[in-house]
């Protein structure tokens, strides 16, 4: 799937980053969601590749990168620690700035990533997200139904992780097929990947993690958040996905940032897989 692509582990100061990388141009940083890894990259990857250095790494706690062992607040899985992560990373790369595109939980990475860290962040897009914070102050039911895995995540250490791991092919599959909307658009290569690494305890442990961080210490980062992002953002979303129904989207992001601009793509919440060629051509005129 990522023919032409080399491989590495990076060691960062908080856990070890299993990235692929192709392409000699601007360096643009791709990031991945929940219950997914770097592969949902797949199919626009080596196009984006001949404009540019694309780096698709896998955030901490997916895939084959590192899970830290989990604290009492789980500061170890807050977006801050992910994006220092890929700050570390592209360091090591030999990137001073870069551009940044996160799906799902990595365009939550990646936002923190432009907060913490904006003289970094040359442009930044974020794909069928909207903010955490504004997210979790607007609970509805209609959220809570249809995101109900962000407060079943949450419950205390052992409870979804047992559940989870009863059958983890059984839940993968329910996650995948309740927020698509386009029947074949994760190939069953894509799904062994991502079947393979979500059958890891670990994985399900850390993944787990990484939602409680978002509905404690996140927001915590996020309340503390002054002024507005000053670099050019792009938002996408899938035209039958929910957040773009329920949402406002751009007029959420300006609340955030200064200088926004997106709009819809067909199909439903798996942007990169589903519409790959929309968000190909909607990436490429903005970056």
């Amino acid at each position: 799937m990522f023919a032409g692509f080399e491989s590495r582990r990076i060691q960062t100061s908080g856990s070890e980053i299993f990235l692929r990388r192709a392409g000699n141009g601007p360096p643009l940083l791709l990031l991945h969601g929940y219950p997914q890894t770097h592969v949902i990259w797949h199919k626009i990857a080596p196009a984006l590749a001949e404009h540019f250095s694309v780096i698709t790494p896998d955030l901490r706690g997916y895939g084959d990168s590192g899970k830290p062992e989990s604290d009492a607040d789980h500061r170890r899985y807050s977006k801050r620690a992910m994006a220092l992560d890929m700050v570390e990373v592209m360091d090591a790369l030999g990137f001073e700035r870069f551009s940044v595109a996160g799906h799902d939980r990595g365009g939550r990475v990646a936002h923190r990533l432009a907060r913490d860290h904006p003289a970094r962040v040359d442009k930044l897009a974020v794909l069928d997200i909207a903010p955490t914070l504004y997210m979790y102050e607007n609970t509805d039911m209609r959220f809570a139904s249809a995101y109900y895995h962000w407060f079943f995540l949450i419950q205390p250490q052992g409870y979804p992780e047992r559940l989870i791991g009863a059958d983890p092919a059984f839940y993968l599959k329910t996650k995948l097929g309740a927020w698509g909307q386009t029947g074949d658009a994760i190939t069953p290569e894509a799904h062994a990947e991502y079947l393979r690494c979500f059958c890891d305890p670990a994985t399900i442990h850390a993944t787990c993690e990484d939602y409680r961080a978002s509905a404690g210490i996140d927001l915590t980062h996020d309340r503390h958040d002054t002024g507005l992002l000053g670099m050019p953002l792009l938002v996408l979303w899938g035209a039958q996905g929910f957040v773009g129904q329920a949402y406002d989207l751009l007029a959420t992001w300006r609340e955030v940032a200064d200088n926004v601009q997106g709009h819809a793509v067909p199909g439903g919440h798996f942007l990169p897989e589903e519409s790959p060629d929309e968000t190909l051509k909607a990436l490429l005129e903005f970056l």
